[in-house]
């Protein structure tokens, strides 16, 4: 096995080994406290679920820790509290993740149990059936909340056939016929070595970690058949105006913009080809401009529409980090009155970017807000195995950490403006409110 290493910070190295069976290893020794965390990430998650199967990741990670072949539900708990560890699961868009914290004499125990759960769940029905009450529950939960009513109208209408047009929770009807074989074959067909990254950070040297990491999973090996090929349709670009009426207390107005993905183009069906992949040219732009736009007290939408002109309760902006097409999504929360003026305020504001260069003192803010924030990002063990291991599930290696931070330095006001000009133009609109007031929007 080869050892990469890479001087993330000044005092940090992060160090990526790939074992004989597939599994890539990332290690940042951190010996500030006597934790170590670690994240295992499967590029799996709901972009890799078929249309009658949304929601079979989710329910899989609700599932994962509720039983193996040699533990029970509660077998696996208290082994976990019994050493005041953590361990968690959860399943994205992008990719399936299992998290666990533990202190250093204990991790062993904790690598090996979560070796377990990865290798021979077994999906107890009772458990199932459990869990799929409960996603129900949310699924109809979610249907009397204006905001998720909005965003999943706006989803809807920029995603059409593909899988990001999908709650990650699925929907009743989808849910509710997901049986125990799906989860096995679901299981059997992603959770395997080869398409698994583990990165660690805490008080334990490299080679260390990877030895320990070896013991537990390297004679895991990865089924003859390759990993399937899952192209998903393409994401075609025809903006449209959506309107849901809902008896609430405000307007929900949505503005969704096509924008890239991070890595572009995608060549397979989870990573690209060659390694690291080069984060798309304009990603970093925009996530400089969604910070511009609408992260904090101190944003342009804050400012413009909240402070000075009285019109929003909430308001912000975001970015996706996304395999395929991703979203730039401008949001407002506005009295039922203020509708229509809430919407063109926050379409305005937008369309700005666009004709206005941002000055040099906005431009700098805007920088450094968005590296202060991404330094605090990383300050716990828990933060630096999961950003780490993000960018490599993603295909950009762990160099994007650096790479990210030099494009953001480097930006200037006329490339903020020409991508702004690129994207942030015809947007798709989705607005969630009282009869009369959607009404008037028609």
């Amino acid at each position: 096995m080869a050892l990469h290493t890479i001087a993330s910070q000044p005092t940090q190295l992060v160090h990526r080994t790939t074992l004989s069976n597939g599994i890539v290893v990332l290690v940042a020794e951190n010996p500030t406290a006597d934790i170590i965390a670690a994240r295992f990430f499967l590029r799996a998650g709901s972009r890799w679920e078929q249309p009658n199967q949304a929601g079979l990741s989710h329910l899989i990670s609700a599932v994962l820790t509720k039983g193996t072949k040699t533990l029970s539900s509660l077998e696996i708990a208290e082994q976990v509290e019994s050493v005041g560890a953590s361990l968690g699961t959860d399943a994205t868009t992008d990719y399936f993740l299992l998290s666990l914290k533990a202190v250093s004499a204990d991790f062993k125990e904790m690598l090996i149990l979560a070796g377990e759960l990865l290798r021979s769940p077994t999906f107890p029905q009772q458990e199932l059936e459990l869990e799929r009450r409960l996603t129900l529950q949310a699924i109809r939960s979610q249907q009397e909340q204006p905001f998720t009513v909005a965003y999943d109208q706006l989803r809807r209408s920029m995603y059409g056939d593909h899988p990001y047009a999908l709650s990650g929770l699925g929907t009743e009807a989808t849910v509710s016929q997901l049986s125990q074989t799906d989860l096995l074959d679901y299981h059997q067909t992603f959770f395997r070595p080869d398409n698994l990254i583990i990165s660690v950070s805490g008080r334990i040297q490299p080679e260390v970690a990877v030895s320990l990491i070896e013991s537990v999973l390297g004679n895991w090996q990865s089924p003859d058949q390759p990993l399937p090929i899952l192209k998903a349709p393409p994401v075609l670009a025809n903006p449209v105006s959506k309107t849901t009426a809902q008896e609430t207390q405000q307007s929900i107005l949505m503005l969704g913009y096509l924008a890239p993905a991070v890595i572009t183009p995608l060549q397979s069906s989870s990573i690209s080809q060659s390694y690291p992949s080069p984060s798309h040219p304009d990603y970093a732009t925009l996530k400089l401009l969604n910070i511009y736009l609408g992260n904090g007290l101190s944003s342009r939408l804050f400012v413009e529409l909240r402070e000075k002109r009285g019109l929003a309760y909430e308001v912000s902006a975001f970015y996706t980090t996304r395999l395929d097409t991703a979203q730039f999504v401008a949001y407002m929360g506005t009295a039922a009155e203020n509708t229509a003026i809430g919407l063109a305020g926050l379409q305005s504001e937008i369309d700005r970017l666009g004709v206005i260069p941002l000055s040099s003192e906005e431009l700098q803010a805007a920088k450094n807000k968005m590296l202060g924030q991404y330094a605090l990002g990383k300050q716990t063990n828990a933060q630096i195995a999961q950003t780490f291991g993000w960018y490599e599930t993603l295909g950009l290696g762990i160099e994007f950490d650096q790479t990210f931070q030099k494009q953001i330095a480097s930006i200037t006001t006329e490339q903020a403006q020409a991508v702004a000009q690129r994207y942030l133009t015809k947007p798709y609109i989705s607005v969630v409110g009282p009869a009369g007031a959607v009404s008037k929007l028609n």
